[in-house]
């Protein structure tokens, strides 16, 4: 067990907070999915991140996962829809991970992210009584350093970054995006359609300001590459063809200069038969 304390910033009490083992025959509340869109952006993610090869196996990404802490005794628990851990333990036994104990099985979240709904607005919550709300659970006990708030139907993202041990916003950079050095990459938005799922939704950007694509695009830009390429032999293929071409009427016509100098030669040997005949020598008229 692992114990630290909180500061003292929204009352003079201190927290004792502990990080302690769930017990494997705990019993995990199943978080509902609050709409569709939520587990799709989630989803979204995490996949150009795989197919970027940014994974290694030590990192923790997960959507609608338990962070656990214990305070003053009580366990608590929030379900975040999206969460990136940079370094966790290896579990004893290669099986799925249930949930996640900050500090005793590995490093504090970096990066968690809510996906705002028709709800109560919970994610802004610094209720700190238990269950105590979302903002101070992951500002004042876990202490993430970046936390993310999306509304997804309108598109509007906001980015905190823990200074000073409280949130403070961030503001976009000209592209309207966040650079999260922590992963390396920016934070944006896109509209745009996936799936079922037209709207708004997280992407993320490279260093240099390249889209990481997602599945379907990549095989969209392959196909269009794959066709560039093909046009790209058709239009080799057709100058080889013309070359050839003029080369064969280049051919064509040296055998007609060819044969006409040969008609002249024979005309030319003829007319000097013909003079020989009549007793002149050809070799004379000049």
């Amino acid at each position: 067990m692992v114990v630290t304390q909180a500061p003292p910033l929204f009352r003079t009490a201190t927290l004792k907070i502990t990080w302690e083992k769930l017990p494997d025959d705990y019993q995990l509340e199943e978080k509902p999915v609050e709409n569709t869109g939520q587990p799709l952006i989630a989803g979204a993610l995490r996949e150009t991140l795989e197919l970027s090869g940014f994974i290694k196996p030590q990192m923790l990404i997960a959507s609608n996962f338990g962070l656990c802490a214990t305070v003053d005794e009580q366990l608590i628990i929030k379900a975040p829809d999206w969460v990136y851990v940079s370094s966790v333990e290896p579990l004893a036994v290669a099986k799925a991970r249930r949930s996640y104990t900050p500090n005793l099985e590995g490093e504090v979240p970096q990066v968690v992210m809510e996906f705002l709904s028709e709800n109560d607005g919970g994610e802004y919550s610094v209720k700190r009584t238990y269950p105590p709300g979302k903002w101070f659970f992951y500002e004042q006990i876990l202490k993430v350093t970046i936390y993310v708030v999306f509304e997804p139907e309108a598109g509007l993202l906001e980015v905190y970054r823990l200074q000073e041990k409280r949130y403070e916003l961030e503001l976009p950079n000209e592209n309207g995006r966040h650079w999260l050095p922590e992963l390396g990459l920016f934070l944006g938005t896109w509209h745009g359609k996936k799936e079922e799922r037209t709207g708004y939704w997280l992407r993320w950007w490279d260093e240099a300001g390249n889209l990481l694509p997602w599945a379907v695009e990549q095989i969209e830009q392959e196909r269009q590459r794959t066709e560039q390429e093909a046009q790209r032999a058709e239009q080799e293929h057709q100058r080889a063809e013309q070359e050839h071409q003029r080369a064969e009427q280049e051919h064509q016509r040296a055998e007609q200069e060819r044969q006409r100098a040969e008609q002249e030669r024979q005309r030319a040997e003829r007319l000097a038969e013909y003079l020989r005949s009549q007793g002149i020598n050809p070799d004379e008229l000049s």
